[in-house]
C-alpha cells in the first residue's frame, strides 16, 4: 500500500512539472514572465480563446487524475484517496515547480488563479499550498493508524 502511495506521489509531482513548464510558455507567450505581475490582473490580458483553451486542459487534468484513482483504488474510500493523494503532490508541486523555473510565486502571499472552471477562483497561493499539506499529511495519517 506504502509503495502505491509514493508511486502516485511520484505521478503527480511528474504531472505537476509537466504543467509547470506549460503554464511558463503560457505565461511567455502572453508576456506575463514577470514574477510581480497580479495574475488577477494578468487574467484580464489574456485572450478569451486562451482562457477557454485553458479551462479544457484544467477539465482534462481533472479527468486525468479522476481516471487513475478510479484505476488504482479498491472501493470509494480508496478511490478517493487516490484522488485526493495526487492531487495534492500536483497543486503542492506545480507551485514548486514553477518557483523553480522562473521564480513565481515571488511570496506565499502572491494571489493567483487557482481554477477558471466554473468561474476564476483567485487566492494568495500560499491556500492551495495549506490545503495540500493538510491533505497529503491527513491521508499519511490515516495509513499509518490502519
Amino acid at each position: 500500500m506504502i509503495f502505491k502511495f509514493v508511486l502516485l506521489a511520484l505521478f503527480g509531482i511528474a504531472m505537476a512539472h509537466v504543467e509547470g513548464v506549460v503554464v511558463v510558455y503560457l505565461r511567455k507567450t502572453i508576456g506575463l514572465l514577470d514574477p510581480e505581475v497580479d495574475n488577477r490582473q494578468a487574467l484580464e490580458k489574456v485572450p478569451r480563446r486562451l482562457i477557454h483553451i485553458e479551462m479544457t486542459r484544467e477539465a482534462a487534468t481533472i479527468v486525468m487524475l479522476a481516471t487513475l484513482a478510479w484505476l488504482v483504488g479498491y472501493g470509494w474510500l480508496e478511490k478517493t484517496m487516490v484522488f485526493l493523494w495526487t492531487f495534492a503532490f500536483w497543486d503542492l508541486f506545480y507551485y514548486i515547480s514553477l518557483y523553480l523555473l522562473i521564480g513565481w510565486p515571488p511570496k506565499l502571499t502572491t494571489t493567483d488563479v487557482l481554477f477558471l472552471i466554473p468561474r476564476p477562483w483567485v487566492a494568495p497561493v500560499w491556500f492551495p499550498i495549506g490545503v495540500s499539506l493538510l491533505t497529503i499529511s491527513l491521508i499519511a495519517l490515516f495509513f499509518l493508524l490502519l
